[in-house]
């Protein structure tokens, strides 16, 4: 039995879970968010908490215990805090600026990257940070993955787009390497 799929999902206060026909609907301040459960998990909303369970002992049940109870703990997680990454901007001249939805990169190209943000998703700028704020915890890291790969920081002079707690593992570059072998 999965260690992860037996614990309880603790539903907190303003947040609704309901399950009909194999689709989980979970309903907070934030806004609401749905997901098709597997065939083989069954989900037990209680007064307080949420069990997932699986039906039968198939190795596809086994699998997808820990998944759909991560899936589901993310949900209601999303729907009473939301999620969020926060990208830095490293380089001379990098800069980002939001105009409604659409985020504008200036990250060394000859002409400026525009980004639209899907539904339920927030661009926010303040000097060379980006933050993505959204209820989706998967659409945030999608879209936090696809502003990265706009300009990925390279190993040289570690410039480029990176989340706030990345290291970017440095190179020596030809003079480095020239200096330090013997001829």
């Amino acid at each position: 039995m999965s260690r992860i799929g037996k614990l309880p999902i603790t539903i907190p206060e303003g947040v609704k879970v309901e399950v009909e026909h194999g689709l989980i609907k979970v309903v907070g301040s934030k806004g609401e968010l749905e997901w098709k459960l597997p065939r083989n998990i069954v989900t037990k909303v209680g007064q307080d908490s949420i069990n997932i369970e699986t039906k039968g002992h198939s190795k596809a049940a086994k699998a997808m215990h820990g998944t759909t109870r991560a899936l589901v703990s993310n949900m209601v997680v999303g729907v009473s805090t939301g999620w969020s990454k926060v990208l830095e901007l490293v380089g001379v001249g990098y800069r980002a600026s939001v105009s409604g939805s659409t985020l504008t990169l200036t990250v060394g190209y000859s002409h400026p990257v525009e980004i639209e943000a899907p539904e339920g998703i927030t661009f926010k700028v303040e000097k060379s940070e980006i933050t993505i704020e959204g209820i989706d915890r998967e659409l945030v890291g999608q879209v936090s993955a696809t502003i990265r790969a706009v300009r990925p920081p390279e190993p040289y002079k570690g410039k480029g787009i990176r989340y706030k707690d990345e290291e970017v593992l440095r190179k020596a570059g030809k003079a480095a390497k020239a200096a330090g072998s013997p001829a």
